[in-house]
């Protein structure tokens, strides 16, 4: 069980992730490594797993994906108490995009937790911001609010 809290970062001006017909699994590739993902229901806390995939089955995979192509780079940057934040800089249908990620050991260490200040709004609990909302394109929403 993987315990996850997500935070919306103010907008500023290498991988690819794209959803499957399978609930809430994905295909990604990063660097030289690729992998199946597949996510339980859930939102603050929900199993995942990842198993890897080689550069041909991603490949085979990757026109079969369902909607948008999310293309995004991640940032690991160390934060206290052991925990990392997974930044999330989107590209092409959600350029300017960005999220932040901390993953806990326990849920009380999670609902315990103090998010810097330049964290934005906590969207832990909106399923908005899964990788599977967001290939079916709520982008152009997001892109008009972005704008005004």
């Amino acid at each position: 069980m993987t315990f996850r809290r997500i935070w919306l970062l103010i907008p500023a001006t290498g991988s690819s992730r794209g959803i499957f017909a399978l609930p809430l699994s994905s295909a990604s590739a990063g660097d030289d490594d690729y992998f199946l993902t597949y996510k339980s229901k859930g939102l603050m806390s929900r199993e995942e797993y990842n198993l890897p995939l080689t550069a041909e089955a991603y490949e085979h995979l990757k026109p079969k994906a369902d909607g948008i192509l999310i293309t995004k780079d991640r940032y690991v940057i160390p934060e206290k108490d052991g925990l990392f934040i997974e930044l999330d800089v989107f590209h092409g249908e959600y350029e300017g995009v960005l999220l932040a990620e901390v993953e806990f050991p326990t849920e009380e260490a999670a609902n315990a937790y103090t998010a810097p200040d330049w964290f934005g709004e906590d969207v832990t609990y909106s399923t908005r911001y899964h990788n599977s909302t967001m290939s079916q394109g709520w982008q152009t929403d997001y892109c008009s609010l972005r704008s005004q």
